[in-house]
């Protein structure tokens, strides 16, 4: 199969054959939201790997893992960083996966090229492959190292409330005990693998929903089978993926082509961290009739500390004074500052207490809606 004509437009949602380092740089400057790299590792093997058995084992040993030592390993590694520093956005992150053999050159030249690093993640593999020689513990871990361009960038994506929410509403830690790729996922004709390390669905689903928005566009400059593209399609981002080898291409694009994109953009709707969500006075609520013009708040569900709802949203307290339920709420707690959402409720006719929080919920809900009502 012929390569493609590598030209300086962005071919977004497209499996382009050639040179990572060649193709990104008929790239434009800032113009990719993320980026996924699995680059190859510098295994270094020296002959064959074998079972106690005496069966081999189907080790990494294709010649896009071969380096002719550390210095032209390096070389390399600086070459693809430096373009895909340059490619991302200044709000962009970039991950990269590697293993011992090579993620710690791999973090370094990172660093000196200025990127800054947020978290190492440590990819724990709960059926890992064993230690057959019995010479060192098994590796059953890789390491994938999530940064920023600069240490001065300030903004960049970070779905903080959907992880957790993905994680039963704990937090999400930075090990992730997932399996390797086995079974239906594997991509292997003739029950031969067709990609040595083909990387588990489930790993690029956390990394995409951590770390990119609906509509972003994900590169991954070492494409293979087209992992990341598949999970981005049913994530509902756009990706870009790049690839050397023609059949891995092949099989990438046809991967991806039978899987089908969200219907609706509801479905790929996550749940966002309270400062990403849109700001809500609580004075929006009173002039929407969320909240009605004298009803009463009690403060921290103290029912002797009242206070009514007066017309622009402050509130009145029986003695007299008033102010923002922010600024009210930190006279009444002795603080300096009061996140009032936090520690107001109303008193319903019933009696019951509904925190106002509710009705800011309530709100932001109504929004949404309304966009995709109108999409």
């Amino acid at each position: 199969m012929a390569r493609p004509v590598i030209t300086s437009v962005l071919a977004v949602d497209q499996v382009i054959e050639g040179d990572c380092i060649d193709v990104m740089r008929t790239f434009p400057d800032r113009c990719i939201d993320c980026i996924f790299a699995d680059p190859p590792y510098n295994l270094q093997l020296r002959g064959d790997l074998q079972r106690p058995d005496r069966s081999l084992v189907d080790a990494v040993d294709d010649a896009w893992d071969q380096f002719d030592g550390f210095p032209a390993y390096d070389a390399f590694t600086r070459s693809w960083l430096g373009e895909a520093r340059r490619v991302l956005k200044d709000d962009g992150t970039l991950w990269v996966i590697g293993s011992y053999h090579n993620i710690f050159r791999v973090g370094a030249i990172l660093q000196d090229l200025g990127f800054w690093i947020l978290n190492d993640i440590i990819w724990v593999k709960s059926n890992p492959m064993p230690n057959f020689r019995g010479v060192r513990f098994t590796n059953a871990h890789e390491t994938l190292i999530w940064c920023k361009k600069s240490r001065q960038q300030r903004r960049y994506t970070f779905n903080y409330q959907a992880m957790k929410v993905a994680n039963d509403d704990r937090q999400m830690r930075s090990d992730w005990e997932l399996p390797i790729c086995t079974g239906g996922e594997r991509i292997a004709p003739g029950g031969v693998k067709l990609h040595t390390t083909q990387k588990p669905e489930a790993l690029l689903y956390r990394i995409i929903l951590a770390s990119t928005s609906p509509g972003d566009l994900i590169l991954d400059p070492f494409f293979g089978t087209g992992t990341t593209g598949a999970v981005a399609r049913r994530l509902g981002r756009r990706v870009l993926g790049i690839e050397r080898d023609a059949g891995y291409a092949e099989a990438a694009r046809q991967r991806i082509g039978a899987i089908t994109p969200p219907a609706h953009a509801a479905a790929v709707r996550q749940t966002q961290s309270r400062r990403r969500q849109p700001r809500v006075a609580f004075g929006t609520l009173v002039a929407a009739g969320l909240v009605p013009v004298g009803a009463m708040l009690i403060f921290d569900r103290r029912r002797d500390v009242r206070a009514t709802v007066c017309v622009d949203g402050s509130l009145m307290l029986d003695d007299g004074r008033s102010g923002s339920i922010h600024r009210l709420g930190a006279q009444l707690a002795g603080t300096s500052s009061c996140n009032g959402w936090e520690h107001w409720s109303l008193c319903a006719a019933d009696g019951s207490l509904v925190p106002i929080e509710s009705f800011r919920a309530a709100w932001r809900a109504s929004r949404v809606r309304d966009v995709v009502a109108d999409g």
